[in-house]
């Protein structure tokens, strides 16, 4: 998506990606209030309009590599973030169970499966 296009994107436009419409569903609910912090994976190529909507709304964030394609956005809180800048040097699928449970729980994963999926990454080390 060229510069042009993302200077034209509107939230009312009907050609609007649907990766778009949830990165920008995913502010209103910060925004709102049912969020504290948000991760959302995205093409790289909606980076810049991200990131600007983001700095234009006085949004927190950090950006984590994926691979040549995508990239890891978190969004949110300020203390919620600064947390998480301890966990971000490494890609997500190399943190310890139990920091994988303290991110899940700081997104707002639904606990229960939270203590699940760290049961179970407990029982397989």
């Amino acid at each position: 998506m060229n510069e042009q296009v993302y200077n034209t994107l509107s939230v009312y436009g009907p050609g609007i990606p649907g990766e778009i419409r949830i990165f920008l569903n995913h502010i209103y609910e910060f925004k709102k209030g049912i969020r504290n912090m948000v991760l959302y994976t995205i093409n790289k190529k909606y980076e810049g309009f991200a990131v600007r909507r983001l700095e234009k709304q006085n949004i927190c964030f950090l950006k984590q590599e994926v691979n040549a394609h995508k990239i890891n956005l978190f969004f949110g809180k300020k203390e919620c973030l600064d947390a998480v800048k301890f966990m971000l040097n490494r890609p997500l699928n190399l943190l310890t169970p139990e920091e994988d449970f303290i991110l899940g729980a700081m997104l707002g994963y639904d606990i229960c499966r939270q203590c699940e999926r760290y049961c179970s990454r407990k029982s397989g080390q």
